[in-house]
């Protein structure tokens, strides 16, 4: 038998968590081992139920679900971090992939596609569409704050990385699939992943959302 994904949610609307609880939970695949209305709530859950995936709301009363991001994303072996959200690309929204969420889903999602994304994200795939990355593109161009700061790191991180790893790269950052990436590039899908793997090991990011990120930063 495969084994269950095992999600944590974390909303503080319990209408919300009963919801999803429900349209996840039915399955076969996907097994919710606990739930939490507060960020603070995720910290000890996390260890004593080992997810694979938590779904974190952003915005919640006491510790938000980017303060509660930031932590589990800091910790040794994390779950993955979708977060869940009723904005397109906002500010927060944009920190918490910083800080090394899988993606962000809308709470307005149909049931399949927020399943497929769950499926996704816990097979390491990533879960941000090319829409999506152009928006998320539109809106780290208007955050200017420490802009130039974040576009010479990202330059420099780019500049450790072998010419076809720079091309994978830019290739990420314009949401591009595996697939995609190697029809472009005249690679093996198996070869593109290697790439990508290479390229998070040796700048020390988390997945390709950060990858995409870096590019933006770089201006490229």
């Amino acid at each position: 038998m495969t084994v269950p994904i095992r999600v944590l949610i974390v909303d503080d609307d319990a209408l919300v968590r009963a919801g999803l609880s429900m349209i996840l939970g039915g399955t076969g695949d996907i097994e919710i081992v606990a739930e939490a209305g507060d960020g603070s709530e995720v910290p000890p859950l996390v260890a004593a139920h080992r997810p694979d995936v938590v779904l974190m709301d952003i915005r919640m009363p006491d510790v938000d679900g980017l303060t509660a991001t930031e932590a589990l994303r800091a910790a040794q072996s994390p779950p993955e971090v979708v977060v869940l959200t009723t904005f397109h690309a906002d500010a927060q929204v944009v920190r918490a992939l910083r800080a090394g969420a899988a993606g962000f889903l809308l709470k307005d999602i149909p049931p399949r596609e927020l399943v497929e994304a769950i499926r996704k994200v816990a097979a390491g795939e990533p879960i941000l569409s090319p829409a999506v990355t152009r928006q998320l593109i539109a809106h780290v161009s208007e955050d200017g704050g420490g802009a130039g700061r974040r576009t010479d790191r990202a330059r420099g991180l780019l500049a450790k990385l072998s010419e076809r790893e720079r091309d994978v790269a830019l290739a990420v950052g314009q949401g591009k699939s595996n697939a995609a990436i190697g029809g472009e590039l005249y690679m093996s899908v198996a070869t593109v992943k290697a790439h990508v793997s290479r390229i998070l090991t040796k700048l020390d990011l988390n997945n390709r959302v950060q990858i995409a990120l870096m590019v933006y930063d770089a201006s490229l």
